[in-house]
C-alpha cells in the first residue's frame, strides 16, 4: 500500500509545445493538478524535471507556477534515473515509493518506472495523469508496465491511499482537489 512518508511524486516533462499535442490534454492536466496539489497539501516531496528545456521549453502552465517551489531538474537522457541530479535528489529523500505523472508514456514515464523498479522500488503510475501522443502508445505502455510490476491505477485510487482516513483534518480540503 502507497504511504505517505515513503511516497514522492515525480512529474516528467510537461512542457512546451509537446504538452500541447498530448492526447486527453484536458484529463491529463487536470489530474496531474489535483496530484501535484496533494502531495503539497500531505507535504509528500515532489521532484519535477523538464526534458532538454533549451529545446522543447519550460514546464507549462498551470504547473510551472504550481512548483515553483521546486526545483526542476533539467535532463537530457529519456529515464529520468539517468540524469545525476535526480538520483541524487531521491537519495537524500531516502524513500522508496515513487508516483508517476506526465509525459510521455511510452517514453520517458515507462522508462523511469522501469528503472526504479530494477532498483527495487515500488512505482505507482497515475494512469490518468500520464499521456502519450498516440493513445495506443500509452496503453501499450501502461500494459507493459503493469506486467513489469508497477501499479497502475486512477488518480483517485493515489489521493485516497496517501490520506488514508476521512477523519484527517484535510479530508475536505482534498475533496475540493477532485471535484
Amino acid at each position: 500500500m502507497l504511504k505517505r512518508d515513503e511516497a514522492v511524486l515525480i512529474f516528467i516533462d510537461a512542457q512546451g509545445k509537446l504538452h500541447e499535442i498530448m492526447g486527453d490534454k484536458e484529463t491529463l492536466d487536470a489530474n496531474m493538478e489535483k496530484l501535484v496539489g496533494c502531495a503539497q497539501l500531505l507535504e509528500v516531496p515532489i521532484v519535477a524535471t523538464e526534458q532538454i528545456p533549451e529545446k522543447l521549453g519550460p514546464t507549462s502552465e498551470p504547473f510551472k507556477t504550481l512548483l515553483a517551489a521546486e526545483a526542476t531538474i533539467p535532463k537530457s537522457a529519456f529515464s529520468c534515473c539517468g540524469e545525476p541530479a535526480f538520483m541524487s535528489r531521491l537519495e537524500r529523500l531516502g524513500r522508496t515509493q515513487f508516483i508517476l505523472v506526465g509525459m510521455e508514456a511510452h517514453v520517458c514515464v515507462y522508462q523511469t518506472a522501469i528503472d526504479l523498479l530494477e532498483f527495487g522500488s515500488e512505482v505507482f503510475v497515475a494512469a490518468d495523469a500520464v499521456s502519450s501522443r498516440a493513445p495506443e502508445n500509452k496503453a501499450l505502455a501502461l500494459q507493459a508496465l503493469r506486467a513489469a510490476g508497477a501499479r497502475v491505477v486512477p488518480t483517485e485510487t493515489l489521493i485516497f491511499a496517501l490520506l488514508r482516513d476521512a477523519a484527517d483534518p484535510r479530508f475536505k480540503q482534498l475533496l475540493k482537489l477532485i471535484k
